[in-house]
């Protein structure tokens, strides 16, 4: 309203009372939660402000530049109002409605000239302004949303290839890394860990306290094979990806053996004690992983029919 007394327009002056009466009004609206009206009444509103200040004193002074920050707002809230099961406007429809208008009013502008002739020193400057603000604001808008989907495409990423319980890997993201592994020829140790007795524990202290045993052995393992690559492969077994010599990986193993059998877990008032028995198998030279987890696998059933609670190296306790 000062600026357009300042270039002595006094039509503009008066249009800009309803043009603070649309945001009050927007305010409200947001305050009772009407936002799909609110949305059409800024989308509307703007356009059609644009369109009377670009027609009055022409588009020398960047008013219409507005026009097209509009649009990629248009697709966002699109796209929020499907994520909060709102209703909301058709991005699509909408932006091309916008940019007709756009077209049609820049041209009469140009074609007729503007209803009030403006020449204004500090035409300019205000034009530069305005295309600051504008582009500031589409290059601020842009990185935010590139930000925004990256963060959520690397929690999609990771729900993906996470077990909820646990927060350790699962069988799908660890099948892959197996796959990687045999494509790159790569010498590493394999573990099938399984919980022994995990059928008795939820029959006796019921599945919360089964839970509660996974996530203490998940905690377990992080610490003691900090080094390794580690899944919940099913139910109570997990699988472990070691990549140090053959040696310490068994010797580590053992280690986290003993740490489970010494770490009761404390539930509703109860220890309850718990151990595990583990199969580790090299990978051979050209095994594709199917084999090699089967031959793991193998020896964890060997360890658990011959007394359980041990390590597995060679189908001999």
């Amino acid at each position: 309203m000062i600026f357009f007394h300042y270039i002595n327009v006094p039509f503009l002056v008066a249009f800009s009372i309803p043009d603070a009466c649309v945001y009050i009004i927007g305010f409200i609206l947001i305050y009772f939660d009407k936002l799909n009206i609110y949305v059409w009444l800024i989308y509307s509103w703007i356009t059609f402000y644009t369109g009377v200040t670009t027609v009055c004193i022409g588009s020398g002074y960047g008013f219409h530049l507005y026009c097209f920050s509009m649009i990629p707002i248009i697709f966002v809230t699109e796209y929020i109002a499907y994520k909060q099961n709102r209703r909301s406007m058709k991005a699509l429809p909408v932006s091309i409605v916008i940019g007709i208008f756009y077209i049609i009013y820049t041209s009469c502008s140009v074609y007729f000239g503007p209803v009030f002739e403006c020449s204004h020193r500090h035409k300019t400057m205000l034009w530069s302004f305005n295309a600051f603000i504008v582009f500031c604001f589409l290059i601020s808008f842009t990185y935010y949303l590139i930000k925004v989907i990256i963060i959520s495409e690397e929690k999609l990423k990771k729900a993906a290839q996470t077990d909820p319980l646990t927060q350790l890997y699962n069988r799908h993201y660890m099948f892959d890394r197996l796959e990687n592994i045999t494509n790159e020829d790569k010498q590493c140790i394999l573990a099938m860990t399984d919980i022994d007795d995990f059928k008795q524990i939820n029959d006796t202290y019921g599945h919360n306290a089964g839970d509660e045993v996974l996530k203490h052995l998940s905690e377990l393992a992080r610490k003691e094979c900090s080094d390794c690559e580690i899944s919940r492969w099913g139910g109570e077994e997990f699988l472990i990806i070691s990549y140090a010599p053959y040696q310490d990986t068994v010797a580590m193993f053992e280690e986290l053996r003993k740490k489970v059998e010494t770490s009761p877990v404390s539930y509703d008032g109860k220890e309850i004690n718990v151990t595990i028995t583990v199969g580790v198998a090299s990978r051979c030279s050209g095994q594709d992983p199917d084999k090699w987890i089967q031959i793991a696998d193998n020896r964890l059933y060997y360890g658990k029919n011959n007394g359980k609670n041990c390590i597995v190296v060679n189908n001999d306790v």
